[in-house]
């Protein structure tokens, strides 16, 4: 098993304690200030009905988006962190 799955795996098992789905849950993601890196993000949630939030970093250089959202459960929540790893530089919080 490597490393992603296990993170992953692990993680399932927290969101599955912590919540009761569907529940609301919040992304936080760091980018490139680059459009195209911000709407990459936003793309990942606009089927759902999500409230994004982007803040700019001090110089610039890098947003803040936070998406609040409703999940129906972990495995989707699982599934938005898989894709965002395909953006790059993405720092996921």
């Amino acid at each position: 098993m490597d490393n992603r799955t296990a993170f992953y795996e692990k993680l399932k098992k927290k969101l599955d304690e912590s919540n009761i789905f569907p529940s609301e849950y919040l992304f936080k993601f760091i980018v490139s200030s680059e459009e195209e890196k911000i709407k990459q993000v936003e793309d990942l949630f606009d089927f759902k009905g999500a409230i994004i939030t982007k803040t700019a970093s001090k110089k610039g250089k890098f947003t803040s988006v936070s998406i609040h959202v409703i999940m129906k459960n972990a495995d989707d929540i699982i599934s938005i962190y898989v894709e965002a790893e395909k953006i790059e530089g993405i720092i996921s919080l």
